[in-house]
């Protein structure tokens, strides 16, 4: 009998505690939707995920070499060049600081943004991270990119 009973709590311990974290939360926390995103944050989002990927994949490469960082993105297996994006990377003190930007700035709000991997921290605490952005006009400002769980 006791088993049960503790089973059953248990249960319905975790049940309380799902239901807990899944709260929908303010609407004003939520990001807006793809549609209603201005041209300027949409050129952000773009460039974010690809700067967050990258980062990612350095870090990652990083630990399973001793601590060693790559050297290039190549070493890494990535293109720096894709359709649309040119990516570069240094090595500030073995810390990775990717840039992407795009390779037609023409019409384009913002045209290139980095980050490090503070971003991945930021993003597993918040859902959301910080990269630093150059305009058209090459001023340089902070522009927040929501993370994909927290896309609607």
């Amino acid at each position: 009998m006791t088993g049960r009973v503790s089973c059953r709590m248990t249960m319905a311990l975790h049940l309380v505690v799902l239901i807990g974290c899944s709260g929908t939360g303010s609407s004003s926390s939520r990001p807006p939707l793809a549609s209603q995103l201005t041209p300027e944050q949409r050129d952000v989002q773009t460039l974010g995920r690809e700067v967050f990927e990258l980062v990612d994949r350095a870090v990652d490469y990083r630990g399973s070499h001793r601590g060693r960082p790559a050297a290039t993105l190549r070493q890494m297996g990535v293109e720096s060049l894709t359709a649309t994006t040119v990516r570069r990377m240094v090595n500030v003190q073995r810390e990775p600081v990717i840039t992407v930007a795009f390779r037609q700035a023409a019409g384009r709000e913002i045209v290139s943004c980095r980050g490090t991997s503070q971003i991945i921290e930021e993003a597993s605490l918040d859902g959301r991270y910080t990269l630093m952005c150059t305009g058209s006009a090459g001023t340089q400002r902070p522009m927040e990119v929501f993370t994909a769980g927290e896309e609607p």
